[in-house]
């Protein structure tokens, strides 16, 4: 190392020694920055108590950043973060109100009927392909799982018709209970899809708007903007397959582990995380992958609203051992 080059590094440290020792008394020189925070996310408390509470998660999680972008300038790590609307949460909290989804126990998987191409792009973006609608925000409402199955039906009738149309997650949400569903207590994709199969329908987002609670089900068949016959998963844990059924299929529903902490507030880069799980507990949309600086990604649309990541979107490391269980349960419907 170059003696210009361990002294900004020690010069960097010690910045962060003292932003740690801030952190700990609350910093005041953050309090218009803490103002801004809550102005941007429209955030207010009930009292000057939850006010510090919330404030204090923020300055923790605002270090947590701070330190892994430092980490990131070093090389350390392969992705930034930054700052969003989930500052003012606890892991724990994010988990209870963002990732509730739940594989079924009983889930039964037919042998795969996909038909494996083997020349696909190696750099594939759906949404240049008009197949994605636009990032949803799901609120405080376990719904990832209704928000993955809408995306992946909405690049099938998009494929079949031409027209990109916002399917309506609230559908999902309100009346597939009886498949599993447990609304904004979780749920699972291909028992969305089951019941749209069984429902013969479900309405657009324009006449059944989501409202990120559980209500009663108001599934109108006059308003019905697709249809579904039948969903097959792809092979478990394959992410060839993935990778293959994205080319030749479209979106792709998948769920991933996104219990870290950085995971919430990632930025941009590539989200190469070696301690993530094949344990899963969030549902996404699979609509691209590619190659960044020599790292392979998946290109995967959240459902957080365009604040999370690079304006709602994660790239997730690819071909490292099916990283965060993303090939685990990839399916997709038919139309």
């Amino acid at each position: 190392m170059y003696p210009d080059q361990k002294g900004l590094m020690l010069g960097s440290l010690l910045l962060v020694f003292l932003c740690v020792g801030a952190v700990v008394s609350l910093d005041s020189m953050l309090d218009n920055h803490w103002e801004l925070w809550k102005k941007t996310h429209s955030k207010k408390y009930q009292n000057e108590e939850e006010n510090m509470h919330r404030r204090t998660l923020w300055e923790k999680n605002l270090m947590l950043i701070s330190m892994h972008n430092l980490e990131a300038s070093m090389g350390i790590h392969t992705y930034d973060l930054s700052m969003n609307f989930m500052g003012d949460l606890s892991p724990e909290e994010i988990v209870q109100f963002y990732t509730t989804l739940t594989p079924p126990t009983d889930l039964q998987r037919a042998p795969s009927p996909f038909e494996r191409a083997s020349d696909v792009p190696d750099t594939l973006d759906l949404r240049q392909k008009g197949l994605v609608t636009s990032v949803k925000m799901q609120g405080a409402c376990g719904s990832c799982w209704a928000f993955s199955a809408a995306g992946a039906l909405e690049g099938q009738l998009a494929k079949k018709t031409g027209k990109l149309v916002d399917l309506s997650p609230q559908n999902l949400v309100d009346c597939s209970s009886k498949y599993g569903n447990h609304g904004c207590n979780g749920g699972f994709m291909s028992r969305a899809f089951q019941y749209v199969i069984d429902n013969q329908g479900i309405d657009s987002d324009q006449s059944y708007p989501y409202m990120g609670q559980d209500q009663a089900c108001q599934y109108n068949p006059a308003a019905r903007a697709a249809n579904c016959s039948q969903y097959n998963f792809l092979s478990q844990g394959d992410e060839q397959a993935l990778k293959e059924g994205i080319a030749t299929i479209g979106p792709i529903s998948v769920a991933i582990d996104a219990r870290r902490p950085r995971f919430a507030f990632y930025r941009s880069g590539v989200y190469d995380d070696a301690s993530c799980t094949q344990n899963v507990n969030h549902a996404v949309l699979a609509v691209g992958y590619g190659t960044l600086d020599g790292q392979d990604y998946w290109l995967v649309k959240n459902s957080w609203g365009t604040s999370f990541g690079d304006q709602g979107y994660i790239r997730m490391a690819r071909n490292k051992n099916d990283q965060c269980g993303i090939a685990l349960y990839a399916c997709y419907p038919i139309m």
